[in-house]
């Protein structure tokens, strides 16, 4: 049964007690409310509203799914009855704290004040906006401001929030600018990098600036955000920056050399047509000098592996850069004074465009089995072509070519023509 007014005796005797037992408060006062089941969502909706408004008592909080607790709480302060089967309950912030006035002597915004204070989000959004734009000021200063990656970037960081956390965080973007300044690197070791431009050793070990630099430096380098410490090296390195010296490493064939116990090395390898790897931290022992005319680059090790096996002592100098070229790989070549060097990749985009940064690096450079001639009989067999499109300055129909097919072609499919120039110029 129900009363003149649709409520349930039961449900009336259960909303209607003070919040306090008579002659006493709640232990501790209304800020033990908080932790009411009865009162916690109710509360919780009450401040995120506040925030949002700026304080406004006139506008409605709504409860999804409501308890029996929050239910008779709602109809002790409505003094209307609530149905048990309601799915939402909503009720208006002005009766939560006429009641909480009249129950404790304090209102709603003083109780919720008594946990922690208001935010006046409003205010806050102003603030993060003012300083976000500061940070795309300061950032605009930068020496790649213009350049189309550095564009790319800085959206990336503002269509995805990035820049309102760093706000929020307090973060030092300036040191983010700072580091992109500074690179590319002439092959420095990152500890030493880092003192030298940021005042400490470890900035760029752990944390979100580190974070940030590689993301900058993916999109510059037109590579995917590394998934595994070796692509994380390789893309510091194309930055100019050494993770570690030992990890940065170089597959070789044949490569003789004078200088040092690892110049020792090459040259009884290359002797026995033995391939060898050799690590950056090895290369700087002591002065090297590669010790040919001409020095073949390859990107897969399949192309070494099949010259060993097929031509053994007699292959020319290889080279293996496993991708990206590390900082192994420029200061072994960095040691072939004035000797050819004859450069290939895959038909990739990534390809074309390490083939492109290489002829532009080493004066001694060129082509070796990089264009259209060589790709069209291939592509037919190839994979799909992925990635942003590039020129290919030393044969334009080539990139033309990979365009219109859309297929990329592997070193592998070419290793007939690899390992037969190689074996002409062994012969020779």
């Amino acid at each position: 049964m129900t009363d003149g007014h649709g409520e349930r005796p039961s449900d009336r005797a259960a909303a209607h007690p003070p919040l306090v037992p008579a002659g006493r408060d709640l232990p501790g006062g209304p800020v033990d409310l908080v932790e009411q089941p009865g009162w916690r969502r109710l509360l919780a909706a009450a401040r995120r509203s506040l925030e949002r408004s700026g304080g406004r008592l006139d506008t409605t909080v709504t409860l999804s799914i409501p308890t029996d607790d929050e239910r008779l709480v709602i109809i002790g302060i409505t003094g209307t009855h609530r149905s048990a089967a309601a799915a939402r309950l909503s009720i208006r912030l002005g009766e939560v704290d006429e009641h909480l006035r009249g129950a404790h002597g304090v209102g709603l915004v003083e109780v919720l004040t008594m946990t922690a204070p208001l935010r006046n989000r409003a205010s806050d959004r102003t603030r993060e906006a003012v300083a976000r734009d500061a940070v795309l000021a300061a950032a605009r200063e930068g020496r790649h401001a213009g350049t189309a990656w550095y564009a790319e970037w800085l959206d990336g960081l503002r269509r995805d929030g990035t820049l309102t956390r760093i706000v929020r965080a307090g973060l030092p973007f300036q040191d983010v600018v700072r580091v992109l300044d500074a690179l590319p690197a002439a092959d420095e070791p990152i500890p030493v990098f880092a003192d030298r431009v940021l005042d400490d050793t470890k900035a760029l070990t752990d944390g979100p600036l580190r974070g940030l630099v590689l993301r900058a430096a993916a999109i510059w380098q037109q590579t995917a955000l590394p998934v595994d410490g070796e692509r994380e090296r390789a893309l510091w390195e194309s930055v100019g920056l050494v993770p570690d010296d030992l990890a940065s490493q170089v597959l070789v064939l044949n490569v003789r050399a004078t200088g040092g116990l690892v110049g020792r090395w090459l040259t009884e390898a290359a002797q026995a047509g033995v391939p060898m790897r050799v690590t950056l931290h090895q290369l700087r022992l002591a002065p090297l000098t590669l010790d040919c005319d001409e020095v073949y680059v390859c990107e897969n090790p399949a192309v070494l592996r099949a010259a060993s096996t097929t031509l053994g002592a007699q292959a020319p100098p290889l080279i293996c850069t496993e991708g990206v070229p590390s900082v192994a790989v420029h200061t072994l070549l960095g040691a072939a004074h004035g000797a050819a060097i004859r450069w290939r990749n895959d038909f990739d985009w990534t390809g074309v465009r390490l083939t492109a940064a290489a002829l532009q690096r080493y004066r001694g450079a060129v082509p070796w089995r990089m264009t259209a001639a060589d790709y069209l009989p291939r592509a037919g067999t190839g994979t799909a072509l992925i990635g942003t499109p590039t020129r290919t300055p030393w044969d334009e129909s080539l990139g033309e070519s990979m365009r219109r097919t859309g297929r990329a072609v592997m070193e592998e499919r070419l290793l007939d023509l690899l390992i037969a120039d190689l074996r002409v110029t062994g012969a020779g």
